[in-house]
């Protein structure tokens, strides 16, 4: 994962897993930390930022055409996956 990012909003819910390591998302409302086998749900159009000081293996779920970096867009932004759809 990134460990920099802007605060993009999504139009769906976003699971983050953690399986490995430890992930921080920031929220506008204060930052929620995560640790293997914890798991956080990101309600639609709140804003965020995961970041990690160092390796994290995590698990993301979201529905098929979610771009990555929401309305923030960016260099960070992953093209398209057509294999996904």
């Amino acid at each position: 994962m990134a460990s920099s990012c802007g605060t993009p909003t999504k139009k769906t819910d976003e699971l983050f897993l953690v399986i490995d390591g430890e992930l921080t998302i920031q929220l506008r409302d204060g930052d929620v930390t995560l640790r293997p086998g914890q798991l956080f749900v990101v309600p639609k159009g709140m804003e965020h930022c995961p970041i990690a000081a160092g390796v994290v293996q995590a698990l993301l779920v979201e529905p098929v055409g979610v771009v990555n970096t929401g309305d923030a867009g960016g260099p960070l932004t992953a093209p398209h996956d057509d294999s996904l759809t």
